[in-house]
């Protein structure tokens, strides 16, 4: 790393570069960035660390800095044009992830879903026991001197995962998503392949991913899950509103009895691929077990606060699978309460191809409601609205608007779980204000 360059984040509120940022900014590195002006919630992390955030313009770049430019932006931003005329070097976030990836024993995580979730808890385990750098989709990043880790995200969307050379990845699945830029299931599948022949030690994959059964890499797979053909096995599984426990198998030898205080069925499975890189890397089991007990989750995923009588989650959930998973955790804490589900459609391009899978995972909740579709930078629109998907889902399916919220007054001592990753939270926010008024207001 340049001690004499400032780094500028071009693009510095994005999930991945303000983990980055942060964690350039612990090494002690001079760090600065643009972004949008709208507030986002990876931007508290920077303002905390001291890191300047500067409205995207094109004076703002001159020599002296080392453009990082985020994966949102393309050569034709303003200040990536800019900074190419004027002659400094330009460095994608993933090219730029890479120079880290070579320096420590890192570890990827990659899967269409629970990328974050896994990262931040083998972060969290790995972090307890030794020296560990992280960076975590969530906007989180920390860098350590002299790491013996660095746990990363490692994100398959346009492929730009295959700039990475890892010592170990763990693939937590494979699923189809992204449809603006994959043409199929089969296309993601040859992204992740791609990713497992750069590997240069080993791959933890989740077993019962009929896709994962058949990667070729040139290093062991070790596959972990419920079934008896995985290597790493959890057995005896009890779910309970305080968390799970279960046992966990390598081939035959017991590693123990292991309790998380996080809920739903794919956290015991992203808790046994920590488990696994754990064991492989010779950390004692009775030091993971201990600090698996202490995980408290990462931002936007199952987050919670209890206004008046009502129970309110925040989930970056925004594909079926995730839907489906965020409600299962729900039940499993609350079993006893109606669960009511407010989803943002993210994209219309996934909105179109996902819809029937949209609707099948919604209706899993006891009453859903939907908010208008959230586009991306990269959309101008399409031929699909959430009263589409509204009229699919058989409970519920009405469109709410941010400023009445009102219909979800109607439900008391119940759970509603915000799903999006757009600006649901804006109608989260809005709703709890609505409901902090009328609990005043009654008393």
């Amino acid at each position: 790393m340049d001690t004499e360059t400032t780094y500028y984040f071009v693009g510095i509120k994005g999930t991945g570069m303000s983990s980055l940022a942060l964690l350039l900014h612990d090494k002690g590195l001079k760090v600065i960035g643009s972004d949008i002006e709208k507030y986002t919630f990876t931007q508290r992390g920077l303002e905390l660390a001291g890191i300047k955030i500067l409205p995207f313009d094109e004076k703002n770049i001159r020599k002296g800095l080392t453009i990082i430019q985020g994966n949102a932006f393309g050569d034709d931003h303003p200040e990536i044009k800019k900074a190419k005329e004027i002659g400094i070097e330009v460095i994608t976030y993933p090219d730029f992830l890479e120079k880290i990836v070579e320096n420590t024993t890192s570890i990827g995580i990659a899967g269409a879903h629970g990328k974050t979730s896994t990262t931040g808890l083998l972060a969290h385990v790995l972090g307890g026991v030794a020296p560990t750098s992280y960076l975590i989709g969530d906007g989180s990043g920390k860098g350590v001197p002299d790491a013996r880790f660095f746990v990363f995200e490692a994100d398959e969307y346009r492929r730009h995962f295959v700039a990475y050379h890892p010592d170990y990845v763990v693939m937590t699945n494979v699923d189809f998503d992204h449809p603006d830029y994959f043409t199929g299931i089969e296309d993601v599948f040859d992204a992740f392949e791609t990713l497992a022949k750069q590997t240069k030690k080993g791959i933890f994959a989740w077993g019962e991913d009929k896709y994962l059964r058949n990667l070729k890499a040139d290093v062991p797979v070790h596959y972990y899950g419920t079934s008896a053909d995985n290597e790493f096995r959890a057995t005896n599984i009890k779910r309970a509103t305080t968390g799970s426990t279960f046992d966990v198998y390598h081939y035959d030898e017991y590693l123990g009895t292991y309790e998380i205080p996080i809920f739903g069925e794919h956290n015991v499975l992203n808790s046994l691929a920590v488990i696994a890189v754990s064991y492989f890397e010779k950390v004692s089991q009775d030091e993971v077990k201990r600090e698996l007990l202490t995980y408290q989750g990462v931002k936007r995923r199952f987050t919670e606060k209890f206004v008046a009588d009502m129970t309110i989650i925040d989930d970056y959930a925004h594909h079926p699978s995730e839907i489906k998973a965020t409600i299962d955790a729900a039940r499993q804490k609350y079993p006893n309460k109606k669960i009511i589900a407010v989803f943002q459609p993210h994209t219309f391009s996934r909105t179109i191809a996902l819809m029937d899978d949209f609707a099948t995972s919604l209706n899993l909740a006891d009453k859903v409601y939907l908010t208008e579709i959230f586009s991306s930078i990269r959309e101008h629109g399409g031929n699909v609205s959430s009263t589409d998907l509204g009229n699919r889902i058989t409970k519920g399916g009405e469109v709410l608007k941010v400023d009445n919220m009102s219909p979800l007054l109607d439900f008391h001592d119940a759970v509603v779980v915000f799903m999006g990753a757009g600006d649901i939270q804006k109608y989260e926010y809005a709703y709890e204000k609505l409901l902090s008024s009328l609990s005043l207001k009654n008393n």
